[in-house]
């Protein structure tokens, strides 16, 4: 079975070599170790990683920038958010760049490399404060947007607004084609169709659409 391969990125030492250990017991193959994002965009120009790990603030080139980057140019590339903060600019502008998942350096080591598997099968994954936030934060914004917001929802059909649920809660593809009875290639045909009736890029996207208008 292939290795995952993972970047780290944090500009603490300590916390890229505790990382790095646990990373490569769970037989993760980590391919880079970096201490701002802009070394992690270097990297992929030239290699390849499956999932990044990648802390918010940092010199030279910080998550957010990185996220967009990395997202931008390698849009296969798993980005996942490690980091002490949890700030409403941080979480919008890194899920509105297309981060995988956004989690918190207080997680147990077991919960960071369930994500990086969830992530990888296709998952949006927020830590249970992060959900939160998103939902508590951005429903206050709602009331702006309510106009033009219910007339996208009118243009969803049932089975869309079905599909935004689910990968709001982080289903992969195979798995909300199981939940309804449906192929993945279905799937995959709805979700076109959302992110075109709904003009978003991806279903980090389409999770937040969600939380700000149904949760």
């Amino acid at each position: 079975m292939k290795k995952p391969k993972v970047l780290i990125v944090d500009d603490n030492p300590a916390v890229l070599d505790g990382l790095k250990i646990i990373l490569e017991l769970e037989k993760f193959e980590v391919v880079g170790l970096f201490t701002n994002a802009k070394e992690a965009v270097e990297f992929l120009e030239k290699g390849n990683a499956d999932v990044v790990l990648m802390d918010i603030r940092m010199p030279v080139m910080d998550g957010i920038e990185g996220t967009f980057n990395i997202k931008t140019k390698f849009p296969n590339v798993k980005v996942i958010i490690l980091t002490t903060f949890c700030e409403e600019d941080y979480i919008k502008k890194s899920l509105s760049f297309g981060a995988d998942g956004y989690i918190l350096k207080s997680s147990d080591a077991q919960h960071i490399i369930d994500t990086i598997y969830a992530v990888l099968d296709g998952k949006v994954v927020f830590d249970r404060e992060i959900a939160l936030f998103i939902s508590n934060t951005l429903k206050k914004e709602a009331s702006s947007f309510s106009g033009n917001v219910n007339v996208l929802k009118n243009e969803l059909t049932e089975r869309e607004l079905d599909i935004v649920k689910l990968i709001a809660q982080g289903y992969s593809n195979k798995e909300i084609a199981n939940f309804l009875f449906i192929s993945e290639g279905t799937v995959r045909n709805y979700i076109s169709s959302i992110l075109q009736k709904l003009q978003l890029q991806n279903r980090t996207q389409i999770a937040i659409y969600y939380y700000k208008n149904f949760f």
